[in-house]
């Protein structure tokens, strides 16, 4: 309010002396003039304040949640593109005033408005410019992924599984856990659906998180990126894994390739639990219960109890019984491990 009084008690003024000053021969109106426009620009000043209050306030708040989702390098670049431009403006203020110093007191006017819009101008392409292209590289620190305590993106999968508490338990995951809000947003319409399937497992994924935070520092990622479409989610994970130089913690088959071939790191939970799974070797022999037909005609499923898949040569016959078999090959793979393996009783193949 005091700003705008006294900005509208100078313009009052200058209203005074060049519009009503030189129309008045009466000495009592001139000093009514001049003391009644003044006043009347600080009311008016005065009583704008608030407005302006209010405006200013709604951008400062659109400008803090848009910081909100920018990386230290790009607001660095910002702040620096930022100083450019004024400079620049700055150059070109001394250019704007010589050209049209003879216009006299309305040209010293005319100069100041066009300096001011030239340097908002300049100074928001400045910013933008030097946001975009990171003109200030900013060191990253901390940990092996380059983040401080070496943060990892959670992605949907993950979460949903619920085996990650587990290995976050067990203090073979440290570091921030990284949780975007488009996965949110992914784990929300996951909960919302209509398959009872799909809603039981989004809302099994909040108390995962639920979990999460409990254990170990989770932060909720704001960063989004407005050029992808709203539901690609993995090229939005990949995305933001590039920019932080983060890993990402998935069990998604399909996201683990795209990473690989952006050049991401993965940290996948079913590679793990494969990795601390007992060896099998050919030759071994193992007690399992065929429960299923398998792909081929003559082939029974069963499974051992950490999961693992057993398909049993000539084990058709025996569905819903307990054998012993022997390994004749293990197959590994990124979505799990197979283990083919025949009957070790005599005379079940025939």
């Amino acid at each position: 309010m005091l700003v705008f009084g006294v900005t509208g008690f100078l313009l009052g003024r200058e209203a005074y002396f060049s519009l009503f000053s030189p129309h008045f021969a009466n000495e009592d109106i001139q000093i009514l003039f001049l003391l009644f426009s003044p006043v009347a620009g600080a009311i008016i000043g005065a009583l704008l304040a608030p407005f302006a209050q209010a405006l200013f306030e709604g951008q400062l708040r659109q400008a803090e949640g848009a910081i909100e989702g920018l990386l230290p390098a790009e607001i660095a670049g910002g702040a620096a593109g930022l100083i450019v431009g004024l400079l620049i403006a700055f150059l070109i203020k001394g250019i704007v005033f010589e050209f049209i110093s003879d216009m006299g007191r309305a040209g010293t006017y005319i100069a100041i408005v066009l300096y001011l819009i030239v340097a908002i101008f300049a100074a928001y392409l400045g910013a933008r410019v030097g946001a975009r292209l990171r003109i200030v590289p900013v060191p990253r620190g901390g940990g092996p992924n380059g983040q401080a305590g070496g943060a990892k993106i959670v992605d949907t999968s993950a979460i949903v599984d619920g085996r990650i508490v587990e290995i976050v338990e067990s203090g073979f995951l440290e570091g921030t856990l990284i949780v975007p809000r488009f996965v949110l947003r992914e784990l929300q319409a996951i909960s919302d659906s209509v398959d009872p399937l799909k809603r039981t497992r989004g809302r099994r994924g909040f108390d995962i998180l639920s979990r999460l935070q409990e254990l170990s520092a989770v932060e909720i990622s704001e960063r989004d990126f407005d050029d992808m479409a709203p539901g690609n989610v993995d090229a939005r994970l990949v995305r933001l894994a590039q920019e932080t130089s983060a890993k990402l913690i998935t069990n998604d088959y399909n996201l683990n390739r795209i990473a690989h071939v952006e050049g991401v790191g993965v940290l996948n939970v079913n590679e793990l639990a494969n990795a601390v799974k007992p060896v099998v070797l050919p030759g071994e022999e193992l007690h399992v219960a065929v429960i299923r037909e398998g792909k081929e005609f003559h082939q029974g499923v069963g499974y051992l109890e950490d999961g693992t898949m057993i398909v049993v040569e000539h084990g058709r016959r025996l569905i819903g019984e307990e054998t012993d078999v022997v390994v004749t090959s293990v197959l590994q793979t990124v979505a799990g491990r197979m283990i083919f393996a025949r009957p070790k009783r005599e005379g079940v193949a025939s």
